[in-house]
């Protein structure tokens, strides 16, 4: 009808049709319950953590001693701490160099998608599979002096001289147990390095091979530039893994003998759970978080410079 005005909209309506649109609804929604389990089991420990280095601390009672920075002057004094770090730095390289290439080279054994491949693939992963526990049990006992594989095979070949208290002995005690992380872990660089290959364009190797180029060149000149930056996530995933080393060294060797394979990590829990120095535990934890913190930026600031280059 004519001068009828229309019927008004519900003011409660539109009020609801802003919320829902609204970066403040966005908000509660989808990013509060992801910030919630973050500063929970993310910043709230660093953050207490941080708080209790500078404390005397045995973490058994809620008695707490305020002495400053006395823990991280002990810290930067302790003779132990300086050699779990320079173990920490044998563990990087030998990730980075071993774990790294060994995934890449399983990568292109099982690249191709056949049944062969695929029974490979499972063969190559389930040492990942296994829990770190009785990873460390089993090396151990592969590791033992009188009954274990290692010593009985050297012996089968003929090189007895060979045979040595592998887990026991300061300088094979690290290389021992090196040996056993670098099985562990390279099947899961396999995985996401043959996912990597999987995506190369097969145009990029027809066009190759029409050029002439062998399978070696084809290999620098395309397959290693195109996986680069899975490489590069590769490397920082294996450079802050290292610095948290903590599971399989512990099982097999304690930190020992002496301290020719204790890491940041096992130090920090002998600290805490054993001396019961809850307050330099902390210290020792929170040196550990900047120390994964600066090398996982400057990672991927260097490889970010090289890319613009």
């Amino acid at each position: 009808m004519v001068g009828v005005n229309p019927r008004p909209k519900s003011l409660k309506g539109d009020y609801m049709k802003k919320f829902k649109n609204s970066k403040i609804t966005l908000f509660i929604v989808f990013l509060l319950p992801t910030c919630l389990v973050f500063s929970t089991f993310i910043l709230y420990p660093i953050f207490s953590t941080f708080i209790n280095s500078f404390f005397d601390w045995s973490g058994l009672s809620a008695n707490k001693t305020f002495i400053g920075l006395t823990n991280y002057i002990n810290l930067f004094q302790d003779s132990s701490f300086k050699a779990t770090l320079v173990n920490n730095l044998y563990v990087i390289i030998t990730s980075v160099l071993f774990q790294i290439p060994l995934g890449l080279v399983l990568a292109l054994v099982i690249v191709k998608n056949n049944v062969r491949n695929k029974l490979l693939s499972i063969i190559y992963f389930l040492p990942y599979l296994l829990s770190t526990m009785a990873v460390g049990l089993v090396w151990t006992l592969f590791y033992d002096p009188y009954f274990g594989v290692v010593n009985n095979a050297l012996k089968w070949i003929g090189v007895e001289n060979w045979q040595i208290t592998w887990l026991a002995d300061p300088k094979t005690a690290l290389i021992a147990v090196l040996i056993v992380v670098v099985w562990f872990y390279a099947p899961f660089y396999m995985v996401i390095l043959r996912a990597a290959l999987v995506g190369v364009p097969k145009s990029l190797y027809e066009a190759a091979d029409i050029d002439g180029a062998s399978k070696t060149q084809q290999f620098f000149k395309i397959t290693l530039p195109t996986i680069k930056p899975t490489l590069v996530t590769s490397s920082i995933l294996s450079i802050v893994g290292s610095l948290k080393s903590f599971d399989i060294f512990y099982i097999m060797t304690n930190g020992g003998p002496g301290t020719s394979t204790e890491l940041v990590g096992t130090y920090m829990y002998k600290q805490a759970f054993v001396n019961y120095k809850m307050g330099y535990a902390s210290s020792i934890a929170f040196v550990m978080f900047l120390i994964t913190l600066l090398v996982s930026v400057f990672v991927k600031t260097f490889n970010r410079r090289r890319g613009q280059a």
